[in-house]
């Protein structure tokens, strides 16, 4: 059955057989996977570079309620919500992948990172001071962790999907 003519073809009908298994299932995880993956990395990226207020010990304030709000989900649910609760009491903050949530409209795959505290965009991008007579500026931690996400995607991406892609194949190249 390998034969092509002269030609032996069992590596070409192998080949395509592994292919077909590469369904639209395999394509839908895969790229989901990815999703996963870039968020988690830009949560590990944002994370560190969120600022944290520093407070007198009698103020009774703790610092930190800004760089505990990030969340990664596809809606605006209370999953949020409940994230935001135990951020604001101190969870412990770690990227974990299998709970980042991600939906499928039409062919784009999405995922929301976001930081419902309700003072981030005016530590993100400036504000005025009280009574309007200076300004403060932004520190953009957001901005510059999505830049250093923007330089490493591709390479995070094209490792993945060439490990899936080896799989699938059974380790040929």
């Amino acid at each position: 059955m390998g034969k092509c003519g002269n030609v032996d073809c069992s590596g070409l009908i192998e080949l395509k057989k592994n292919l077909e298994n590469l369904t639209k299932t395999d394509t839908e995880a895969i790229c989901k996977d990815c999703s996963k993956e870039l968020a988690a990395r830009l949560l590990a990226l944002v994370i560190p570079a969120t600022p944290v207020g520093i407070y007198p010990k009698d103020s009774g304030k703790l610092g930190g309620t800004l760089r505990r709000g990030w969340t990664a989900s596809a809606d605006t649910t209370n999953a949020t919500k409940q994230a935001m609760y135990e951020n604001l009491f101190g969870s412990d903050q770690k990227v974990n992948k299998k709970d980042i949530v991600v939906m499928k409209k039409g062919n784009v795959y999405i995922t929301i990172i976001k930081n419902p505290v309700e003072y981030a965009i005016y530590v993100e991008y400036g504000h005025r001071t009280r009574g309007g007579k200076g300004w403060i500026p932004g520190q953009h931690f957001l901005t510059i962790s999505e830049e250093k996400l923007k330089t490493i995607a591709p390479k995070v991406l094209e490792r993945k999907l060439n490990k899936r892609l080896k799989e699938v194949l059974g380790g040929t190249n």
